[in-house]
Formats: C-alpha cells, structure tokens, sequence
C-alpha cells in the first residue's frame, strides 16, 4: 500500500514520481506503441467476430467507472431489442480458459466484477482468451459483444469503442505507467468513438456521466432503506476499488460520516479484517459486496450505483452498433 500511496501522490497530488518510474515509463511508452503498430499494419491479428463489439475501457488505471457504464450500455441496447452480452478477462479471479458465468459465479474464480455484472442480468463471459470466452456469448444468443474495460485489448477487433475518463482526476499528470496513471499515450484519445466524462465537468465532445446511488440493501436479508437514513451517524465504510475516496466522499455528502478503510482493487476479503467489534454499521460497494456475502452480518450494507447518460448517448452507441452489423 506504500508504494500505492506514493505513486498516486505523484500521479494526482503534484508530488515527484520516482526516479526509478522514468526508465520504466519509457519502455513501457517504447512497447505500447510498437505493440499498437503492429495490430494497426496487420502484423498482430485481431480476432473478428460476426457481431458487433462495443469496447468501454479507458486510458487511466482504476477508478473511472467502467464497471456501472458497460451496465447501462448493456440495459440500454436491451430495451432497444438487443441480446447483449459482456466479456471480461475477469482480473482478481482464478479462471484462465473461457468460461460462461453460471446462475451462482464465485467471485474468487472469476473475479469481481464480472459477477457485479452478471447480477444485472447480462450473459457474462471471462477468460484470458476474450474472442473464445466471447464466442461462449454468441453460442448463448448473444448478437452484441461488450468487451469491458477492453480498450488495450487489440487482439479482439473492435467495432466501436467507449473511453471514460475520471472528469475530476482526468488524466493525473499525464505521464504514462508507472511514472504516471496512463496505460496509452493521451493521443489515443483521437481514435475512440465516444469519450465519456464521470463527474467533475465534462469537455468539449465528452458525454457527462453521473453515478446515482441513493439506497442502501442489507446484505444478510435483502431489504433496503434510503441512503439518507444513515445521515449524523458513523458507519465503516469498505472500499477496494480503484477509487476509494470517491465512495467515501459520496457517503459524506449524504451526511454519513464514515470510519474509512480502503484496500487495494480486487482485494480478496476474510471475515476477520471486517470484524470491527463495535456494532457500527458497515456499508461497502457493490463491488465489494459480491465478494462478503457468505460471511455478512446483518449490521452490513452495500450501497448500489446506476450510471445516469444522456439518453442521446445510447441511441448513438446503438446506431453505430447496427450500423456496424450492417457492413
């Protein structure tokens, strides 16, 4: 967590990166790029698949807001009389060959994220080979592929891809891993079809996202109560994800007042690291929360988030989804 810590402080905070980072960030720069050219002049093959593939990723590591966009682009094409499904490379899981997520995915094989999504509803498919775990959604009924957080991913060919950008950290200082939070070089902005910006204000040509969590559901029982009626009280708040801050940020401005812990994203959670012994309740991510169900208490809470886009963005992301099966 250190070493977490100083280099966040120096990709958002205006402190010194490492000395050590440069050199690293300069071959990672040197790799990236040669890695791009050659998927660009056909010397690197891109698996193609008969349907159309929506990409939402990003340029920045963590935090961003990946995870409720591909949601809301899944239940969007939905209601437009689409059978999505998502395909994810499921990190902190175990599973390496393709796999279609059953009625019960755990999330220590599959990872954590993918089963937040799978809990929507949406076919979801990991696997390290995306294109095989993506042909186990086109077996299902599938007629829409969405890679999630697959921009780096090029050996999957892309019909049209989504970048989102953190709208009040936006790109830190703008240097690449591990010098700064950039997995490409800024300029890659120019080649994706939709950028879009949670929070903060969005720029010239960027979509606005908003993440609306105004209700809580208890972990054991199911049953849920607004947010708001936790106000004047101090609960734990549990975050491991690529942001923390912003979780614990969006309880305060509820009027909560959290005893924070943070841990690192994917964390792996034992019963005995939340046993806090002081009967406060505890309210965490849904992110999180798929990863304690099996050993919550009923003090335990996890707060759900819906991205909230113009509706103008989802019509023009299906147009260019029909556009694209068109060709």
């Amino acid at each position: 967590m250190a070493l977490i810590d100083t280099l966040a402080s120096a990709w958002y905070e205006g402190a010194r990166p490492p000395w050590w980072s440069w050199p690293l960030a300069a071959l990672y720069g040197g790799v990236t790029r040669l890695r791009a050219r050659l998927y660009r002049g056909g010397w690197l093959r891109s698996a193609r698949l008969p349907v159309p593939v929506l990409v939402v990723g990003n340029l920045s590591v963590g935090g961003t807001g990946k995870t409720p966009l591909t949601i809301a682009v899944a239940q969007a094409l939905r209601q437009r009389g689409w059978q999505p499904g998502v395909v994810s490379r499921g990190y902190g899981g175990r599973q390496r060959e393709p796999l279609l997520l059953d009625a019960t995915p755990d999330p220590a094989r599959v990872g954590d994220e993918p089963c937040l999504i799978h809990a929507s509803g949406v076919p979801v498919a990991v696997g390290r080979d995306r294109a095989a775990a993506a042909r186990l959604l086109l077996a299902a009924g599938c007629d829409v592929v969405i890679a999630d957080d697959g921009l780096q991913h090029y050996a999957l060919a892309r019909d049209v891809e989504v970048c989102v950008i953190d709208g009040r950290r936006r790109f830190g200082n703008r240097q690449l891993l591990p010098a700064g939070p950039l997995r490409e070089p800024l300029a890659r902005l120019a080649r994706v079809d939709f950028r879009v910006c949670h929070g903060g204000v969005a720029e010239a040509g960027e979509i606005p996202m908003q993440l609306r969590g105004d209700m809580a559901v208890n972990l054991r029982d199911g049953r849920t109560q607004p947010l708001a009626s936790f106000a004047g009280q101090r609960v734990h708040a549990l975050a491991a994800i690529g942001h923390p801050r912003r979780f614990f940020d969006s309880l305060r401005a509820a009027g909560i007042a959290p005893i924070e812990h943070a841990f690192p994203d994917h964390h792996a959670f034992v019963a005995a690291e939340l046993d806090f012994a002081d009967g406060l309740p505890l309210l965490m991510t849904d992110k999180d929360a798929v990863k304690c169900r099996d050993f919550a208490q009923p003090g335990w809470w996890r707060v759900p988030v819906q991205a909230e886009l113009p509706p103008a963005f989802h019509a023009a992301l299906a147009q260019r989804a029909a556009a694209s099966r068109r060709r």
